[in-house]
């Protein structure tokens, strides 16, 4: 018997099965209670935003402890911890000195040295310091910048959260070709293009709003959404790599806080140094 042309066989694609889950209703309701207690912060003042850095830091610390082995209360939580807190609290009392930059260092040194002792992931423990202390040191420092450097902030977190729930719609609903499998399994082309035109958008309305160009805001909002997908792929990889599947399962509907602020952790620092490096003005010309 001849074999049926391969045409014959084919699933025709169609539309996308969609299940209902409770993460629906959790995972807005959660993100809109974060994000007011963000902004709040936010245009709060630099020293409300640190605190709420640090916290987030310190939740974010436990589960990059648990993600690279031994649980969320290795003997090398304190220290990270410590040194954050300690380098925000140097930054609060002295923005302009580089004490913060030294206890940074310091720390990094102290906790590299103690996992070495330990034989226990050395150079993760240590890069866990500068993975969460650098971009909370970042997202201070634009804060800081007089005299819209709240604006900034939004503007950033506008980019970011649009990148994540575009990638999440369109993922969803469109699916197709998985962008990196080595690195992310669940990561689409669709859905890391969906999150990139959504944060055009958002930052083109926003700035707009404020009395910007839009459409230089269109533009470096789907830059930096390269950037926030970057730091997306990499905490992806970093569980891959550990055989961890989530960081933690602190916020409903989003899981652990690393899972919810790795987008923010790339794209903060993107932010400063083309604010900083490249004299970029992320406002476009608008003056709120």
């Amino acid at each position: 018997m001849s074999k049926a042309p391969d045409i014959l066989t084919m699933t025709v694609p169609g539309p996308r099965t969609i299940t209902f889950s409770r993460d629906w209703i959790t995972r807005p309701v959660f993100g809109v209670v974060l994000a007011l207690i963000v902004i709040a912060a936010i245009y709060g003042g630099t020293s409300s935003l640190a605190v709420v850095v640090a916290l987030a830091a310190f939740a974010a610390a436990r589960e990059w402890q648990r993600v690279v082995g031994e649980g969320a209360s290795s003997p090398e939580l304190t220290p990270t911890v410590a040194t954050i807190w300690l380098m925000l609290a140097a930054f609060v009392l002295s923005p302009r000195g580089t004490t913060p930059y030294i206890v940074l260092l310091c720390g990094t040194l102290l906790v590299l040295a103690l996992s070495a002792a330990r034989h226990s992931h050395p150079i993760w423990r240590a890069g866990g310091v500068l993975y969460l202390g650098i971009p909370s040191l970042a997202i201070l420092t634009l804060r800081d910048i007089p005299p819209h450097g709240a604006w900034l902030i939004g503007a950033l977190f506008a980019v970011v959260w649009a990148t994540d729930t575009g990638a999440l719609v369109v993922g969803n609903l469109v699916g197709g070709a998985k962008l990196a499998p080595v690195l992310s399994p669940n990561k689409t082309w669709s859905g890391t293009i969906g999150g990139i035109v959504a944060a055009a958008v958002a930052e083109a309305i926003f700035i707009a709003l404020i009395g910007g160009n839009a459409f230089a805001a269109a533009l470096f909002g789907a830059v930096l959404a390269l950037f926030a997908h970057a730091g997306d792929l990499f905490e992806s990889w970093v569980k891959r790599r550990f055989h961890i599947k989530d960081s933690g399962g602190l916020i409903p509907g989003h899981g652990g806080v690393l899972d919810r602020v790795d987008s923010t952790l790339f794209a903060v620092v993107a932010l400063e140094v083309a604010v900083l490096a490249f004299h970029l003005d992320p406002l476009f010309g608008a003056r709120p």
